[in-house]
């Protein structure tokens, strides 16, 4: 008997998501990083793609712009808005030059428009640059709205500056002084609002040249300084002219104003003639609260060879403190005009940053790096990476205000020791029901990057939450963050963080994509993605986009971006969303070069936002080095088809038989055109068909489908009534066994069931474990069953739910099933006991309930994990009077708060006769310092004769010791506390090494060596005295 089979087409199966072909290519200046940023914008004249260029200016000044392409119809280029020259501040001195705008793109939705910032935005203050970043929101129609600067600084306040001229004969040339006073004025920012200066001359008289309020701008102060003649006189008045300044020149009739600094600035090349009134006349410049700079000009004091070691300490006096930051001193009255600048940076920075110019804040932030908006909490977040010393913070942005956020906040959490970490590199916010917590990144922190988790009370004070730090030196984890809600419950499920730069085990960046999950804020490793190959540069999670359900499953997807992959062209990776989960594995892979060949960094920036060709699919934009891609995802058909033959065998007689053909066709959007083509020949070859279609006698069979869907029921296997009863039996039991109280510490936070299922009655349909556990446990993972049986867990939609089918579809009768369940203690929720409830479900009949519930109550214990370490230090004594040892200890607490801890120390103070060995001399208690009151009372220790001899060290077991509590409260996480102990030795114990009238003990071996060695020497001098005599007798 042959064998006759039917192929038919479509093959059962689901096609890829994102299509390749008719892929819209953009391009732009490659030299203005066309294509570092990409974002997809809608308006009502059409669908655009925003692409952030922040190179785009001329060499000398690249100041960044953002182009708009439009995506209906053929044009492939994009129109520069131009918007360079509208980013700027009132009020201000911008200085917009290479500022990096269009690095950052992001929508904001209250306006429909987007917000684009630059970075490297300056703002002059004198002749200080600051680098505090520029945004600015655009209106859906391209039209920039006010810009802001969240971070700007403050120019000084207002300053009233008094110079104080040596006017007398020994001035000499008077042009660079006249040239000095140009230089000075011209460095500051003079105006009624701001700086006012004013010059008096003097030398034996004063007189003012000009007050505070005679002059309103700069260039007339200046035009009036240049017009200075020297006064002349044969005697240096300093200190009169000097109270006559704090006298008069602040007063409000000549221009002064109350709250404003007042300077003095004093010049003179002499020893004042009236140096009696120092001290009064300084003491009242003080109480005037006025700073004073001291200029000495040493050029008369090195033309006639005079000492100036009396008029340097004479201008010191007069300078405010420290005088190395008040005091010049020039060689020459020329040489005035090199500190002019250096004077100006100075009396500008009195107010320049609000802290005396020593502390700088906010100065170089650079507001804008990244951001990201909040809708539910309507708050603009913005990422300033060189805040604090390029230590890095977060600025939350609001209608009302910026709040900027101090450095302490983040300070203990990073752990920065050199200012370096980079916060606010990337951030974005987590979403649970009712809350929102705000995530930002720090790739240098530590050097393996950190991704910090934070909320912000009702008075505006973050909190931090959790942390995760990268695993490898140099990855840049945390450079990129993505968050994402797989199954649209508007609730974040999962946080993506990139480490581009991770290396191989090669020494290829080939990048890295970590895989957070996410329960109220809380972030719990699991695992990362599968992306490139080892063997060569990739830079995998460069660019990180959620994606809104590509293949039309339900669940939203993640595109991620290899741009250094494939020699450098670049490499887009698909995954897909699986319930609350990120599958690992990509489901396409797309490579620039098919694109486009002469694609460079495809893949340096992404976004997926929305439908850009009306197919209700959601579109993916691609980010290139000089250009930007878009394609067209593909609408999906997933095909299952099913064959029966009647009679199931052909008879060779009868060549009739009959086809059944089921096919299952799901269509995403449901509007698509199937074509469906039997062929019912297998061999082609033969001569003859070996068979045919009845109703057209031919190989193939055509026609239009009708698709029905009908239900049909399950066979139940229970009984005749067709009812199951089931009897469920649930056990748990910890595994391993673990003590009670369970001790939980960093390095010990899981804890591991063993669950038991069994069905003792008929089949148990849809049979579960629901499982509620403590708000300090975190579901962590599954054990399988050892058999195969399948076990499937899901986390419920109710916080700290889990719902987990056993041997789905049915258990049958008399079926056990074993499997572990993990959870891991969650550190930021501490109580005294971790409860675990699980009860056995089925959809059958439960015949016996009483044994279908388990509740375990486990004691809890939080490891303190403070560690005291010794600092060991080995003291050869050479020198007793100079000998003061030092014992530092330092206490290292854990991950978990504690609020008391005590430190006891043993000294050996005294030997065991009593004479004293160590005294104490520093510690924290006043109660343990100088408990002998040395040096407030007279005290004479007393000391008797002691051997010592046989002991090698002297501590609490060869000597007394007496101990000291020290207490520690409250004591933070993840700290260190140092306690150091200061002692002497006393001179009276050791003063003596030997004992007169005693024979001190040498062992045998000096004795002995000691006599061979003289005899050796004998007998030397005899042989040399006799050779002596022998030269003599001859001669």
């Amino acid at each position: 008997m042959g064998h006759l089979a039917t192929n038919w087409c479509p093959i059962p199966g689901c096609s890829f998501n994102v299509g390749k072909s008719g892929a819209k290519v953009f391009s732009g200046p490659v030299a203005d990083e066309f294509g570092y940023t990409v974002r997809q914008f809608q308006n009502h004249q059409g669908k655009w793609l925003l692409v952030g260029s922040p190179w785009s200016g001329y060499k000398t000044n690249r100041k960044g712009d953002v182009y708009k392409c439009e995506i209906p119809g053929s044009k492939t280029t994009c129109e520069r808005l131009n918007l360079q020259n509208s980013v700027n501040v009132a009020a201000v001195n911008n200085i917009n030059t290479n500022m990096s705008l269009g690095l950052t793109l992001i929508e904001t939705p209250k306006t429909s428009g987007f917000m684009t910032c630059g970075p490297l935005w300056a703002q002059q203050c004198g002749s200080q640059y600051y680098y505090p970043g520029i945004c600015t929101e655009v209106t859906p129609l391209f039209q920039p709205l006010p810009s802001f600067s969240p971070a700007i600084q403050k120019c000084g306040g207002p300053m009233d500056i008094v110079i104080v001229l040596d006017g007398s004969n020994s001035i000499w040339p008077w042009p660079p002084v006249v040239e000095f006073l140009k230089k000075l004025l011209g460095s500051l920012e003079i105006s009624p609002s701001n700086t006012q200066v004013s010059i008096i001359q003097y030398a034996v008289d004063s007189a003012f040249e000009f007050q505070l309020n005679t002059y309103k701008t700069k260039a007339e102060v200046v035009n009036a300084a240049a017009g200075i003649a020297q006064m002349q006189g044969t005697a240096t008045n300093t200190f009169h002219a000097i109270d006559t300044a704090r006298k008069n020149a602040f007063l409000p009739e000549n221009g002064g104003r109350p709250g404003a600094t007042k300077v003095m600035v004093v010049v003179t090349d002499g020893e004042s003639h009236d140096k009696d009134q120092r001290d009064e006349v300084i003491k009242k410049c003080e109480d005037a609260k006025i700073t004073r700079f001291g200029i000495a000009v040493l050029g008369y004091y090195l033309r006639n060879d005079i000492d100036t070691k009396n008029l340097i300490m004479e201008i010191k006096s007069i300078a405010s403190s420290p005088s190395e930051k008040y005091f010049f001193n020039v060689s020459a009255e020329e040489a005035l005009l090199e500190i002019a600048g250096t004077l100006g940076d100075r009396i500008f920075n009195l107010e320049g940053t609000g802290k005396g110019g020593d502390s700088f804040q906010m100065e170089m932030s650079q507001v804008g790096f990244s951001a990201h908006y909040s809708s539910m909490e309507d708050v603009l977040m913005l990422g300033a990476v060189g805040a604090y010393a390029w230590s890095g913070t977060v600025v939350h942005q609001t209608a009302q205000k910026s709040e900027v956020f101090p450095k302490n906040t983040f300070e203990n959490i990073l752990e920065d020791r050199n200012d370096s970490s980079l916060l606010g590199y990337s951030v974005t916010t987590l979403v649970d029901t009712n809350s929102v917590f705000y995530v930002a990144g720090a790739p240098r922190s530590r050097h393996t990057g950190q991704v910090v988790v934070y909320t912000v009370d009702n008075k505006k004070q973050p909190k931090i939450l959790t942390s995760q730090r990268g695993d490898q030196i140099g990855s840049y984890f945390g450079s990129v963050l993505c968050p994402l809600d797989v199954d649209k419950d508007s609730v974040s499920d999962l946080l993506l963080v990139g480490a581009p730069t991770f290396m191989s085990e090669l020494k290829k960046e080939i990048g890295k994509v970590y895989v957070f999950s996410v329960s109220k804020g809380i972030l719990t490793s699991d695992g990362s993605l599968v992306g490139p190959s080892s063997s060569e540069n990739a830079r995998f999670g460069m660019a990180i986009a959620a994606a809104p359900d590509l293949n039309l499953d339900g669940f939203n997807d993640v595109v991620v971006g290899a741009p250094l992959e494939d020699s450098n062209r670049g490499v887009l990776y698909v995954f897909n969303g699986d319930k609350k989960f990120i599958r690992k594995q990509y489901s396409q892979k797309i490579l620039g070069s098919e694109l486009d060949p002469k694609l460079q960094y495809f893949g340096r920036s992404l976004n997926v936002n929305g439908d850009l060709n009306d197919d209700s699919i959601p579109d993916v934009s691609i980010g290139a080095y000089g250009k930007v891609v878009q394609l067209w995802s593909k609408r999906i058909a997933s095909v299952k088809t099913t064959a029966s033959f009647n009679p199931e065998n052909i008879n060779i007689l009868n060549k009739i038989t009959g086809l059944t053909i089921c096919t299952l066709f799901l269509f995403f959007p449901a509007v698509i055109t199937c074509n469906l083509t039997l062929d019912a020949d297998l061999l082609s070859y033969r001569a003859v068909s070996r068979g045919l279609f009845s109703s057209n006698n031919e190989r193939f069979l055509k026609e239009d489908i009708t698709l029905h869907s009908e239900e049909i029921p399950f066979t139940k296997d229970c009984g005749s009534d067709d009812v199951c009863d089931s009897d469920l039996v649930l056990n748990v039991n910890t595994s391993p066994e673990i003590s009670s109280p369970l001790l939980v510490s960093f390095n010990n936070r899981r804890l591991s069931f063993e669950v038991l299922m069994e069905n003792k009655l008929e089949n148990a349909y849809n049979a579960r474990v629901i499982t509620t556990y403590s708000e300090n446990l975190f579901y962590a993972s599954i054990i399988p069953p050892s058999d195969g049986t399948e076990v499937k867990c899901t986390p419920g939609k109710d916080s700290n739910t889990l719902s987990c089918q056993v041997g789905y579809p049915v258990l049958k009768p008399n079926d056990r099933v074993t499997f572990g369940i993990n959870f891991d203690f969650n550190l930021n929720e501490r109580q005294k006991e971790a409860r675990v409830s699980m009860v056995a479900e089925s959809d059958s009949k439960e015949k016996n309930a009483a044994d279908n519930t388990v509740t375990v109550s486990i004691p809890v214990l939080y490891d303190s994990e403070v560690i005291l370490t010794r600092y060991k230090i080995l003291f050869i004594i050479h020198l007793l009077s100079a000998t003061c040892p030092v014992f530092p200890s330092k206490v290292s607490t854990g991950n978990f708060p504690v609020s008391l801890a005590y430190l006891i120390v043993s000294l050996p103070v005294s030997t065991r006769s009593g004479n004293p060995l160590l005294y104490i001399t520093g510690v924290l208690t006043d109660s343990l310092v100088n408990p002998l009151k040395i040096g407030r009372e007279v005290y004479t220790p007393s000391f008797s004769k002691e051997s010592l001899r046989g002991i090698q060290e002297l501590d609490c077991k060869t000597a007394k010791c007496e101990s000291m509590k020290c207490v520690f409260a409250d004591m933070d996480v993840k700290r260190d506390y140092f306690v150091n102990i200061t002692t002497r030795i006393w001179n009276g114990t050791f003063a003596s090494a030997t004992k007169p009238g005693e024979k001190g003990d040498l062992p045998i071996g000096v004795i002995v060596g000691s006599v061979i060695g003289g005899l050796l020497l004998l007998a030397l001098a005899v042989l040399l005295l006799w050779k002596v005599r022998l030269r003599l007798l001859k001669v």
